[in-house]
């Protein structure tokens, strides 16, 4: 029985050497070396039995491997072999194709895209929130410009007003210290050359009007007045009257009616001449313009008076209060 151990100990390494071996021969069968691979396998058959004889076992009939065809099956056999284990071998070397995504990614994609909206629709409130503060901003600052700009404005308002005021007393003053006092009234000439509406326009800004005598006194005294100024010339001065209203309805510039006139007449025809019923060329009947003359200007050389145009540019004379 001793012996039976001591025999198996050193055949069995050997026939486990064997079958190392043969498997090996077996893949160099496979590379091209058929004929060694069915020597292996009769002497590892021959071992075997060897072997069960010694240990006294039951012969064990081992079946044919497919591979223990003849030549041809086996080489046929080893092809499909190879052809599997180079697809194996392809199968393992080829990289695998990305996995179809699931429920839960397609979920943590939008959830992620959701949450970069979140961020930026907050950078957009941030952003709208300054827009705002600066809107606020702005306004408050054009409020309170434009509350400056009318200050400024009443300001100069204010001044505009006080400098009229100014210029009107001063008028009034110089008109009276240089001009001539008359009871209540002082005329003062002007030597400037307007239309008869720029120079009432004049008249007011230094705080009076055109002249408007209000008698045959007051005339004769103006009269006077610009004769004393303007000799030895004669120089047509505006007056305060005209009948733009309505032909023939005289008017000072305040709007009341004038009750007295002084036109001026042709010269008389000298004694024993007999008269003519022509008009005089240089100094014929007035008023003689009709529609046409609406404004009266003064004679500086007799004080009567004349219908002119308008906007024909005369010397004028201011009355001031006094």
């Amino acid at each position: 029985m001793q012996a039976a151990w001591l025999l198996g100990a050193l055949v069995v390494p050997q026939l486990l050497s064997f079958g190392h071996g043969a498997r090996g021969v077996t893949r160099e069968w496979e590379g091209g070396w058929g004929g060694a691979l069915e020597e292996e396998r009769d002497r590892e058959a021959l071992m075997l039995k060897h072997l069960q004889e010694a240990l006294g076992l039951q012969s064990v009939t081992v079946e044919e491997s497919p591979t223990a065809t003849p030549e041809g099956d086996a080489w046929g056999a080893t092809e499909d072999q190879g052809e599997e284990e180079e697809e194996e071998e392809k199968e393992t070397t080829t990289p695998s194709s990305s996995p179809s995504p699931t429920p839960e990614d397609t979920i943590t994609y939008i959830l992620g895209r959701l949450a970069g909206l979140d961020a930026g629709l907050h950078q957009l409130h941030v952003r709208l929130h300054t827009l705002d503060t600066r809107v606020v901003d702005l306004t408050q600052g054009l409020r309170q410009l434009r509350e400056a700009a009318g200050d400024t404005r009443d300001a100069l308002q204010a001044l505009q007003e006080a400098q009229g005021r100014a210029e009107r007393e001063r008028g009034r003053l110089e008109g009276c210290l240089k001009g001539l006092r008359l009871g209540h009234k002082c005329f003062l000439l002007s030597r400037d050359f307007e239309s008869q509406a720029a120079a009432q326009a004049r008249c007011v800004a230094r705080g009076g009007s055109l002249a408007q005598p209000a008698d045959r006194a007051q005339m004769e005294a103006l009269a006077r007045y610009l004769r004393a100024a303007l000799a030895p010339y004669n120089w047509p001065v505006w007056l305060g009257v005209h009948d733009r209203r309505a032909e023939g309805l005289y008017l000072f510039e305040n709007g009341q009616r004038v009750s007295f006139f002084a036109w001026h007449r042709a010269p008389s025809p000298e004694p024993g001449a007999a008269p003519s019923a022509a008009p005089h060329p240089l100094s014929p009947d007035q008023p003689n313009g009709g529609a046409r003359e609406n404004c009266v200007a003064q004679a500086s050389d007799d004080g009567s008076w004349w219908d002119h145009d308008c906007q024909r540019r005369l010397y004028f004379v201011c009355e001031f209060p006094s």
